[in-house]
């Protein structure tokens, strides 16, 4: 159960840490900064497992020998057992990215010796890996003869971790005058200055979003926004989403709470299925971290903040740890998981309360100088195994087999199994995907049965298993999915639903329509982006539901046709609260969250009520009537 206790409040750290970056390592948290640490060394580190408790862990690297004062936003990547750490340095007039290399991630640091970058002013680097991996640098640089001049981002193809293409293209550049750094910038000739940049990348449903920082921290216009586009280079500049009058940043300055916001980076919470934006702000200790939840609403995101008072934790996973599972074999304890040390077969399992979930692990294998040695894991229906994934060492390469079919696939050339890779299996229903790190393999699979147990495994191969979390629920983005196989049904015959262009679609003119997914739990969360289609009169509503075990409603979220307002309705139909929706035909997420006995119900990042239902298991619904909706995304997640 959710220890409904567990709050933080911002800043997560309240010393000194400009432009934060957080990557996550075999399950732990890695924190780097802009500047010196106490001992002299630059980009000074932090270290942490739940993003919120964050102990200090030195300067990443020496200084150049020919000692440049500044020294800006780090980045780190992690690929195939290197460490690349991204930055800009110079006299602040001149800067250039370059690149350092360690074996691990909180520190060791050796520059490269390669300047990346050959404008006279770049900084900011940010890596983005694509599908199918290919890589590129997002940086920012001048743009002098621009319409607005000033800093603005730019996307170069890395053709290795050490080299640009060299043909930089604009991805966002100014255009807004919330974008203004200064008016008569006299470092500049005294002209009109726009400032974009720290870029921060996620692709979404085949389209790319770059969140970046405009403006200058000390106007209250100052915030942080994003650009999107289906294309990573396309010679066009990619859309951006606020004007700075109709449409504010997302995350922006709350006069005397929150000063200047910006300079974010993105990471996955410890249960892997909650985004969070890391950003600093300006207090009398300087510039100091902070964390929010962020999400998205269709091509849209949003953030739960600026936030300045208590905070609900980032969710723990159902398991964060291997010890807890059934071991088969020799095993023992590592720092952080376990090993196995016997020859033969080993193995351990854990048996699900879902048959959807979601499990991440970082593994790696000790030499072996035979075909037959392998590790990896199954998917059992009861007992029996569906499915197992084999990773051959000796001959670098994968064999997925399951009753009625095998196939293999062969692993990029230098792939090392001996250092640690990140294992990613989702399992939704039917449906499995397994992710190993970026882009060395992908796949979805269609399952024979739902799952309900699974292992991890040796054979005669000495494997070290980290990092382990597993979190019941799914994440359903209505990709490779018919009504037939996504898990989805109607509850009695009212309406019709059907899943078409990744999106699940609903249509109940005259009645109540409720369709549901997923296993009963007591603590949960439950969210949707949904937008109105159609609506057949003045009595149309949508919202979220909990069902019980008898699939009666107990408790729903409801967006109506009162003047476009929202109410929470308990059981007995009474309206506890009402807000307005900006737009009810374009996506908005709702949310419920049980903990226990209390659901809190959220438009997007803004609590809107709450209710006791009793500690009870429910299951969760959506529903509309009089009206077509359409789902972009549900997601059930199990909470502990």
């Amino acid at each position: 159960m959710v220890d409904s206790n567990e709050f933080y409040k911002n800043p997560v750290y309240p010393h000194s840490f400009p432009d934060p970056f957080v990557f996550k390592y075999c399950g732990e948290y890695f924190a780097i900064c802009t500047g010196f640490d106490a001992g002299g060394k630059v980009f000074p580190m932090l270290r942490s497992s739940d993003l919120i408790n964050w102990e200090y862990n030195g300067g990443a690297m020496e200084p150049l020998p020919d000692s440049p004062p500044f020294y800006w936003a780090p980045e780190i990547t992690y690929d195939n057992g290197k460490f690349y750490l991204y930055y800009s340095v110079g006299n602040e007039a001149l800067m250039e990215i370059r690149v350092a290399v360690s074996d691990r991630p909180n520190g060791g640091y050796r520059d490269s010796g390669v300047r990346l970058t050959s404008e006279e002013f770049a900084i900011d680097p940010h890596v983005f890996i694509d599908d199918d991996g290919s890589k590129y640098l997002f940086y920012a640089t001048d743009f002098l003869e621009h319409t607005h001049i000033g800093t603005g981002t730019v996307v170069d193809s890395l053709t290795d971790w050490f080299h640009l293409g060299g043909n930089p293209t604009p991805v966002t550049r100014a255009k807004y005058d919330w974008q203004v750094y200064d008016p008569e910038r006299k470092e500049k000739g005294g002209v009109r200055w726009h400032t974009v940049e720290g870029p921060a990348v996620i692709k979404r449903k085949n389209r790319y979003f770059e969140m970046f920082s405009g403006g200058n921290w000390q106007n209250t216009s100052y915030g942080v926004s994003f650009a999107s586009s289906l294309e990573i280079s396309n010679g066009e500049e990619w859309g951006q989403f606020s004007d700075g009058n109709k449409t504010l940043p997302i995350l922006l300055t709350i006069p005397e709470r929150v000063t200047g916001p910006g300079h974010n980076s993105i990471v996955r919470g410890p249960n892997n299925r909650e985004l969070y934006c890391i950003y600093h702000s300006w207090t009398d200790q300087g510039r100091v971290m902070a964390i929010d939840r962020m999400d998205f609403a269709g091509n849209r995101i949003f953030i739960h903040g600026a936030t300045f008072t208590p905070q609900i934790a980032p969710f723990h996973p159902a398991l964060e740890t291997l010890r807890e599972w059934e071991q088969l074999g020799g095993w023992i304890e590592t720092g952080s998981g376990i090993e196995s040390v016997s020859d033969g077969e080993g193995e351990i399992r854990h048996r699900m309360e879902s048959e959807s979930f979601l499990c991440e692990v970082s593994f790696r294998c000790g030499e072996s100088n035979n075909n037959g040695r392998s590790a990896g894991f199954r998917l059992f229906d009861v007992d029996n195994a569906i499915l197992e994934f084999s990773l051959f060492p000796h001959i670098n390469r994968i064999l997925i087999s399951s009753s009625n079919s095998e196939e293999s696939f062969d692993l990029p050339p230098g792939f090392d199994t001996t250092v640690f890779h990140l294992l990613r299996v989702e399992v939704d229903g039917l449906f499995v995907n397994v992710r190993l790190d970026a882009t060395a393999f992908n796949t979805v699979l269609q399952l024979p049965h739902t799952v309900n147990q699974l292992s991890f495994f040796t054979r005669d191969l000495k494997t070290e298993f980290a990092g382990i979390a597993l979190t019941e629920g799914f994440e359903d983005l209505f990709s490779r999915r018919t009504i037939e196989n996504s898990g989805w049904r109607k509850i009695g015959v009212n309406g019709e639903y059907e899943i078409c262009g990744q999106a699940l679609h609903l249509s109940a003119p005259e009645t109540m329509m409720v369709v549901t997914k997923g296993q009963a739990a007591s603590d949960l969360e439950f969210a949707a982006n949904i937008r109105l289609c159609e609506y057949s009169g003045n009595d149309w509503e949508f919202g979220l539901a909990f069902l019980d075990d008898n699939d009666r409603i107990i408790f729903r979220l409801t967006v109506k046709s009162n003047e476009c307002g929202t109410a929470i309705s308990n059981s007995s139909g009474a309206e506890i609260l009402q807000r307005g929706l900006e737009s009810i035909h374009e996506y908005n997420q709702l949310r419920l969250i049980k903990t226990g006995g209390n659901i809190k119900a959220y438009i997007e990042g803004s609590i809107i009520g709450s209710s006791e239902v009793g500690d009870i298991n429910v299951t969760c619904a959506i529903f509309c009537c009089g009206s077509s909706i359409e789902i972009e995304m549900a997601r059930l997640t199990a909470l502990f």
